[in-house]
């Protein structure tokens, strides 16, 4: 299957390697993984829209994380649980499910970092101009934060796969767990210079970006918080912050352990394992993260559970 271009457009997908032994317990887990997943985010996202007094800007922008997170967990989890039981020379994709595979996992992996760049410009704007704060972060600035959130991460990916896609194709393996740009344009014997390029150009500038913008929002944040002399200041934005900050470390560090692994080819098998850890283990810290550190949520959620109690 190597070296001949199939008409069909059918693949061959490593999938994730495990022995015959362990692929029931790993099913058991990563299913287990999904539906925390799904059922806590999606929790979240109804809890916020339901409950009135969360609707405010801070939370409004929190519910794009979630929404990211089902996107993430959706695109990658359940082909990832078919392949586990399936016998590694039958697991067939056609080569258009692995570009779509590949373009949600891109944009997820993207959009976690624009995401957290507006939710870090709303965390400024409510410490260090409070009073202009409602007049700045109108529902109308809300609406144009998500679209950039989200625009901008599937404009890029759609430009990098848009790159991949016109290539011909010799190969029919993807040697990875799942499919994504580097594996689909690693299928074509062209030359890829274009599309290294623009990969690196890509993940310099997301990362850049990303690190920049929220290390300058919350180097602003620390400046008023000990210009301060207000406890209440302080202590609320010690919350919101750190909540916001762990999440983005969460983030931030398994994308770089992915890029940093991906330089050493002796450590193959591990970066592919951290490659599937990384994007889902995400998904599933931070609903925990926000649920139990956010008070207000956590407030609403022991409501909840309270009022169904009674109810009972």
């Amino acid at each position: 299957m190597e070296n001949h271009t199939y008409p069909n457009h059918v693949l061959l997908l490593e999938g994730l390697k495990v022995t015959q032994q362990s692929s029931y317990p790993a099913f058991s887990l990563f299913l287990i993984i999904y539906i925390f997943t799904m059922v806590t985010n999606i929790g979240l996202i109804v809890l916020i829209s339901m409950e009135r007094s969360l609707h405010q800007p801070m939370y409004i922008l929190f519910c794009n994380l979630p929404l990211n997170d089902i996107v993430g967990a959706t695109a990658m989890i359940p082909r990832l649980l078919w392949d586990i039981l399936t016998a590694a020379p039958e697991r067939y994709i056609t080569y258009m499910e692995c570009v779509i595979q590949a373009f949600y996992t891109h944009v997820y992996a993207t959009t976690s970092h624009t995401v957290l760049m507006i939710m870090a410009f709303d965390r400024y704007v409510a410490i260090c101009n409070p009073l202009r704060y409602a007049t700045i972060m109108t529902n109308k600035m809300v609406i144009r934060l998500s679209m950039s959130a989200w625009g901008v991460a599937i404009v890029l990916v759609g430009i990098l796969l848009g790159l991949t896609i016109r290539l011909s194709r010799c190969r029919s393996n993807i040697f990875n767990p799942y499919c994504d740009n580097a594996s689909l344009f690693k299928l074509s014997c062209e030359n890829v210079f274009i599309n290294n390029i623009y990969g690196l150009i890509f993940t310099v500038v997301l990362f850049v970006s990303s690190i920049g913008s929220i290390s300058l929002t919350y180097l602003k944040i620390a400046i008023v918080c000990l210009s301060s002399k207000n406890s209440s200041l302080n202590s609320k934005a010690l919350t919101t912050c750190s909540t916001h900050l762990l999440v983005y470390l969460i983030v931030l560090g398994c994308g770089f352990t992915i890029i940093v692994l991906h330089r050493f080819p002796a450590f193959a098998d591990l970066r592919k394992v951290s490659s599937v850890l990384g994007s889902v283990v995400p998904t599933c810290l931070n609903p925990i993260i926000y649920g139990l550190q956010t008070k207000e949520i956590k407030q609403r959620i022991f409501r909840v559970f309270h009022r169904a109690k009674v109810s009972t």
